[in-house]
């Protein structure tokens, strides 16, 4: 099973703090644990929201606002891919997980859909070009 493993972000995170000396040695070694485990397929952190955009969709409308975006506790600091067993396997990792802040802070974990989740919707003209996106992305 894949998910998505989101740090979420801080007060500290949204005003461009840097992480220390020893939490990049810390998170650095935690990466190298879960790749030689086999769990990382990627992972970055985020720089602050007032560097992003959020584009809003109302059918054919498109609406560009810059950030910051309020609501801190509801933004992205980081990420990772991981490829687990089962959700169990990866809440073990994530509790192994240095703080990701200087503070308090949370992590949360997403399952991703997989095509067979789509069901009846799952026809080969709806496959093919997420086959092609893949070939082209793994060709990189």
């Amino acid at each position: 099973m894949r998910v998505m493993v989101i740090v979420k972000a801080t007060a500290d995170s949204e005003a461009g703090f840097m992480p220390s000396s020893e939490l990049l040695e810390a998170m650095g070694r935690f990466n190298e644990e879960l790749a030689h485990a086999g769990i990382m397929l990627s992972g970055d952190g985020l720089k602050p929201s007032s560097q992003g955009k959020r584009i809003a969709f109302d059918g054919t409308s498109r609406i560009v606002m810059d950030g910051p975006f309020a609501e801190t506790k509801e933004l992205i600091a980081g990420y990772w891919l991981w490829e687990v067993k089962d959700m169990e396997e990866a809440v073990a990792w994530v509790k192994r997980c240095p703080n990701p802040m200087p503070g308090p802070s949370e992590i949360e974990i997403r399952p991703l859909y997989e095509m067979a989740d789509f069901g009846d919707a799952v026809t080969p003209e709806a496959v093919a070009p997420h086959d092609r996106a893949r070939e082209t992305i793994a060709k990189r």
